[in-house]
C-alpha cells in the first residue's frame, strides 16, 4: 500500500485525470487531497467528482472550499459573495448552478465533510497533512506518536489550518526537532515560487528548467514541503503534483493550454 499526496488542483480536472493515469493508484493505496479543488480553473465541479470518486481518498477542506461555503451559506451577504467572486468562484458558481438540486446537495455536503488536517504514519516518518500549514508556536508534544498527532492537530485553529502563509513558511524551524524524529508537514495553499521570497532555505528553485513551478521542501532539515505546483495560475506556469510519501517519488502533469 502506498501513500499519495496532491493539493491546489483548481478546477483543472483534465490535468488531474492525467496524473491519476500516470500513478494508477492501486485499490488499497491511500490519496489525501490538500483541498482548493475548486474556483479557477475550468471544470471545479468535475474535480470534486473525481476526488470524491477516487477509492481510499480523503479530501481536506482548502480555502478556496471555505469561500464557496461562505458564500452559499450565507446566501445574500455581499461581501462573502465578493470575496468568493475576486478569488476566482467564477467558475465555480457556473458549474454548481448546472447541478440538479439533490445533487447539488449532495456534493455541498459532502464538501463540508472534509476534515480540516490528517496525518500519515509511512515507513519511519510521520507527516502532517494540512491544507496551509500549522501554528509552529503550539506547544509540541515530548513525543510524537499517533494520540498525540491527533492532538496537535485539534489544537490548531481552523484560521491556521486553511490560511496561514508567511508565519508558517518563513518560520526558522519546523516540527522535526534536532533528532529529525519529528514530523514533516505537507501543505498546498502557497504556490511555491512564492516560497522564494518568504521561506529562508529551499532545497532547490521553485520553477524547474521548464518554466513550471515544481515542489519544494523548505527549512534547514527540510521537514516542511510545499505541494501546491501553481495549477491556480494555468498553463505555462502551474502543474498538478502528486506526491507518493513512500519513495519521494513526483508525478506532474502540467496544465495544458484550454484546461
Amino acid at each position: 500500500m502506498s501513500t499519495y499526496v496532491f493539493s491546489d488542483v483548481h478546477g483543472h480536472r483534465a490535468t488531474l485525470e492525467r496524473a491519476l493515469m500516470r500513478v494508477s493508484p492501486a485499490a488499497d493505496d491511500r490519496l489525501v487531497c490538500l483541498g482548493d479543488m475548486v474556483d479557477r480553473g475550468p471544470d471545479p465541479v468535475g474535480v470534486l467528482r473525481v476526488v470524491r470518486g477516487l477509492p481510499g481518498a480523503v479530501a481536506l477542506m482548502g480555502n478556496h472550499e471555505d469561500l464557496m461555503l461562505s458564500c452559499l451559506d450565507a446566501q445574500d451577504d455581499t461581501l462573502a459573495a465578493l470575496n468568493w467572486a475576486i478569488n476566482g468562484g467564477a467558475t465555480t458558481s457556473e458549474g454548481l448552478a448546472q447541478l440538479r438540486a439533490d445533487e447539488l446537495e449532495d456534493l455541498l455536503a459532502w464538501v463540508r465533510s472534509c476534515p480540516r488536517a490528517t496525518s500519515a504514519h509511512v515507513g519511519e516518518r510521520r507527516y502532517l497533512l494540512v491544507h496551509a500549514g500549522v501554528d509552529l508556536a503550539a506547544p509540541e508534544p515530548a513525543v510524537w506518536d499517533d494520540e498525540s498527532v491527533d492532538a496537535y492537530l485539534a489544537a490548531q485553529s481552523v484560521e491556521d489550518l486553511t490560511w496561514i502563509r508567511e508565519e508558517f513558511w518563513g518560520a526558522e524551524r519546523g516540527l522535526s526537532g534536532r533528532d529529525g524524529s519529528g514530523p514533516v508537514v505537507v501543505a498546498g495553499h502557497t504556490p511555491t515560487p512564492y516560497l522564494e521570497r518568504m521561506a529562508s532555505s529551499l532545497d532547490r528553485p521553485a520553477v524547474g528548467d521548464d518554466g513550471l513551478a515544481r515542489m519544494v521542501r523548505v527549512g534547514e532539515r527540510r521537514d516542511r514541503w510545499d505541494v501546491d505546483c501553481g495549477a491556480a495560475g494555468g498553463a505555462g506556469y502551474g502543474q498538478v503534483l502528486i506526491l507518493r510519501l513512500d519513495d519521494g517519488e513526483e508525478f506532474y502533469e502540467p496544465v495544458r493550454e484550454g484546461e
